[in-house]
C-alpha cells in the first residue's frame, strides 16, 4: 500500500509538472486539485506507515486526517 501511494504520488507530480511547463501556468483551481491529490497520497504513506497489511474502511478513513505527529520543515 504504502509503494503504491508513493508511486501515485510521484506519477502525479511528474504529470503535474508536465502540464505547467507546457502551458507555462496554471489555474489557481487546477493547481488547488492537483496538490490535494499528491498531498493526499502522501498524508496516507505517513499516517499507514506503521501498518503491514490492507486498511480497513475506519483505517482509510482515520488516515486521511492530516497527521499530528509532524512538523512543517522551514
Amino acid at each position: 500500500m504504502l509503494l503504491y501511494e508513493l508511486e501515485d504520488a510521484q506519477e502525479h507530480l511528474e504529470n503535474f509538472s508536465k502540464q505547467m511547463s507546457r502551458e507555462g501556468r496554471i489555474d489557481v483551481e487546477d493547481f488547488t486539485i492537483q496538490i490535494a491529490h499528491v498531498y493526499a497520497h502522501l498524508n496516507r504513506v505517513w499516517n499507514a506507515r506503521n501498518e503491514v497489511s490492507e486498511l480497513t474502511d475506519e483505517q482509510w478513513n482515520a488516515f486521511r486526517k492530516f497527521p499530528a505527529d509532524i512538523e512543517p520543515v522551514a
